[in-house]
């Protein structure tokens, strides 16, 4: 139900518990100067979702009735990008925040105006309401105004917050057909927060699953790295399995939970990511720890043959063409699996010379054998302890030679 902005937003009083202390300080001031320059302007998103269930948002993102240029003038270090949907990049340090003008649903008029080679795109601009029905679920469409400690809701998102239920707005189906990556998004959001997914939406990802093989192998890719970036991803992957989603995308996946001996195996080692040192904003770890789960339930237990592996098409199809890892990241995957041999082989490595032992440690691949031998509870307390003094002492890097004497002629 829409509403105006008056009877749509609360005080900080009426409002369920936001961490605002938790706001960025650089964001706030970014809301700040584009109000004190008179335009509307709000956090909205994830984060303020984010805020209002208790969790610490990575990112900060703005809306605001200013136009790309308009934002670029008012705030520092900004840089207007895109081009089918403008929108400022500000940069703040190692920290960069995403300001993006309101916009409105295009009319048939409009659209039929654009022609194919239209850079328009999403470049039609809205009022805050307008903004607020074009996002996917009501969760995500609460505006924050810091200044006033103010939320605005057009699209009912707190109370689906307090019911913690994930709602699509609009149709789901045809939100769905639109853009059916909306569908691992709501899989992913509903184990993240753990709310329950909408009958009618949940019935709609059922019907529409199939549309997912006309997304975009890149935006599938980034899915699957915030997908183990989950707290427990095996569960998620479990429920793309349960509604036939596994089978249409990723189906190398699907092959592994038909066979409930399998799927257990990937389950327990997939689980042990978050146990493992695995550093969850490399998306080469990311992909490598779940590629061992992987391997561990469809080829068994090590010791794999290296070559055959790495030279397996299947697996070479399922890394690259459903995954979508990199070759460059599957190179490092497989020379960290080699190394994960010569772990074991402490008594060899301690024959070489020290540049031989130098070469092995300092490998780019050492570090993450060392996290999947962790994750693979390959290696004893001793030896894993062994090996990290050998990567802090090489690590160091050489000692200085001596100055030879001076000689006196």
């Amino acid at each position: 139900m829409r509403r105006d902005v008056d009877s749509a937003s609360m005080t900080a009083q009426q409002k369920p518990q936001l961490h605002e202390d938790w706001i960025d300080s650089y964001a706030l001031r970014i809301v700040r100067n584009l109000q004190d320059a008179g335009f509307e302007t709000y956090l909205v998103g994830g984060c303020v979702r984010d805020l209002l269930v208790g969790i610490h948002p990575k990112d900060f993102d703005i809306a605001t009735s200013a136009h790309p240029n308009q934002v670029r003038k008012k705030v520092p270090n900004a840089y207007v990008i895109g081009r089918r949907f403008k929108l400022v990049l500000v940069k703040r340090g190692d920290q960069q925040f995403e300001v993006a003008t309101f916009r409105r649903n295009v009319t048939q008029e409009e659209l039929a105006d654009q022609g194919d080679d239209s850079v328009e795109g999403d470049n039609y601009f809205g009022t805050v309401e307008e903004d607020a029905v074009r996002r996917d679920f009501t969760c995500n469409a609460v505006f924050y105004d810091p200044g006033q400690h103010k939320l605005i809701d057009y699209c009912g998102g707190i109370q689906d917050i307090e019911n913690r239920v994930l709602r699509m707005i609009g149709d789901p189906k045809a939100r769905f057909i639109e853009d059916p990556i909306r569908i691992l998004r709501a899989i992913r959001l509903s184990h993240k927060l753990h709310f329950s997914i909408e009958a009618t939406m949940r019935a709609a990802i059922a019907e529409c699953s199939g549309e997912l093989k006309k997304s975009v192998l890149p935006r599938r890719r980034e899915e699957w790295l915030k997908f183990l970036r989950l707290k427990e991803p095996h569960l998620a992957f479990m429920e793309l399995f349960d509604l036939h989603i596994l089978e249409q995308i990723l189906p190398g996946l699907h092959s592994v939970f038909v066979d409930a001996h399998k799927m257990e195996i990937f389950e327990i080692h997939l689980a042990r990511i978050n146990l493992s040192g695995i550093d969850k904003n490399d998306p080469i770890e990311l992909f490598a720890g779940f590629m061992m789960a992987f391997m561990k339930a469809q080829y068994g237990e090590e010791p794999w043959n290296h070559d055959e592996l790495s030279n397996d098409p299947k697996l070479a199809y399922f890394m690259r063409e459903e995954m979508g890892i990199f070759k460059q990241e599957i190179a490092i995957f497989f020379k960290a699996l080699y190394l994960m041999q010569g772990l074991h082989k402490i008594e060899n490595y301690s024959r070489k010379g020290e540049r031989r032992q130098a070469a092995f440690v300092m490998n780019e691949s050492f570090l993450l054998a060392m996290k999947l031998a962790k994750m693979d509870y390959s290696l004893s307390p001793s030896q894993m302890h062994y090996w990290e003094q050998q990567y802090e002492k090489f690590s160091r890097g050489p000692a200085p030679r001596p100055k030879p004497e001076e000689t006196h002629h």
